[in-house]
């Protein structure tokens, strides 16, 4: 029985720490392209106030978006102890691409996967290179298509990273940029024949794409400031409706992924879902309990099941699920950890709007048959 197997995890932070001080002098905008007459220190201590987010990484001038991924990939390849020429696929998510330090257009071309593949050197003409484009949603559904083409026997071994450098394409004048950040994460999927026929692995998932009238609750736009003309490449975001879409519509779904897997919620041992906000988060996770009549909802019940890093790190979009995961796997997030056996829901909602989860469960140590399960195209 093929099952797909997490065999390494790897992540990068840049070493930059933004902290609300950067912010204070500059002028805030609303949408009406007015100044905000608010001081900076109120509007700062409220934002934190909703999202708690302290701090938020920036990556140094001269890096771009592949080098991160590349970075995040290579730790992946070393965690697994996979041989890099062994990989069959590279699944890279992102939004943006590596991001031109003068014009500030997203440069796709050739595609992140490929430079990324270019930067670890892989020399096997049959390691394929695909972007995946699906928004905050991205690393997760790259672990979707992964499965498949694993349990397919198209593959033996896919790396799947996830990069953004949002520090890029912020608008300076909008408060929403003190939401974003910048980083990586990357896991290399195997597919691993088990002698037993047991659930390990990647046991069920589910996407969602509302891609019609709530296709521009994020989006890209103009400066809130209309005399910022160094780029007109700015993420635009309706917090609003994103929120309400969010709590409308993840419970649901991961709650419909968990009865497809015959599984209640008390068989999860933690909840690793995208980074976006603290509030909202908070929120999806109350609405997930109250679904299955929980009634001990205080903020340390919370953080128990669902581990945070939005405080230290932001929101770096695809990049904070698999970043969490690194993170806990390698013993770095106090009082959280991933034992064998234990089972995870990992879940992201993004530009789209796209939401999606994923079931996995970490093997046991028990005998499993490698060996080589793919095929050619």
């Amino acid at each position: 029985m093929i099952r797909s197997i997490i065999t390494g995890t790897g992540h990068y932070l840049p070493k930059k720490i933004i902290k609300k001080n950067h912010f204070l002098r500059q002028t805030f905008y609303d949408n009406k392209g007015l100044k905000i007459k608010k001081s900076n220190e109120e509007i700062i201590n409220k934002f934190q106030e909703i999202t708690e987010i302290k701090e938020r990484r920036y990556i140094d001038k001269g890096l771009f978006n592949s080098d991160i991924a590349a970075v995040a990939a290579e730790r992946a390849l070393i965690n697994s102890k996979i041989y890099k020429e062994k990989i069959d696929y590279i699944i890279s998510a992102h939004n943006y691409g590596d991001i031109h330090p003068i014009s500030y257009q997203s440069d796709f071309m050739p595609s992140i996967s490929a430079k990324i593949k270019n930067k670890l050197q892989i020399k096997n003409k049959k390691c394929r290179p695909y972007d995946m484009i699906f928004g905050c949603t991205g690393w997760i559904e790259g672990m979707i298509l992964a499965d498949q083409l694993l349990r397919a026997r198209y593959a033996k071994n896919i790396l799947i990273t996830s990069s953004e450098t949002l520090s890029k394409v912020i608008d300076p004048y909008d408060r929403d940029a003190m939401i974003f950040s910048d980083g990586a994460g990357a896991a290399v999927l195997s597919a691993i024949e088990y002698l037993e026929d047991e659930k390990h692995g990647i046991i069920h998932y589910d996407t969602q794409c509302e891609n019609n009238e709530k296709l521009y609750y994020l989006t890209n736009g103009p400066s809130l400031n209309p005399n910022y003309k160094k780029s007109l490449l700015n993420i635009r975001m309706n917090g609003r409706r994103i929120y309400e879409y969010a709590l409308t519509e993840v419970p649901n779904m991961l709650r419909s992924i968990l009865d497809h897997a015959n599984l209640h919620l008390k068989d999860i041992n933690k909840i690793l879902i995208h980074q976006a906000n603290a509030k909202m988060d908070y929120a999806i996770l109350k609405r997930l309990l109250k679904l299955y009549n929980y009634t001990s909802l205080n903020k340390e019940f919370l953080s128990k099941i669902m581990p945070m890093t939005i405080q230290k790190f932001g929101n770096s979009s695809v990049a904070t699920v698999p970043t969490l995961l690194d993170l806990i796997l390698k013993g770095k997030i106090p009082h959280h950890k991933i034992n064998p056996g234990d089972t995870i829901l990992m879940a992201s909602l993004g530009a789209g709007m796209n939401i999606n989860g994923m079931i996995y469960r970490f093997p046991k140590k028990k005998k499993y048959e490698k060996k080589n399960t793919s095929r050619k195209l």
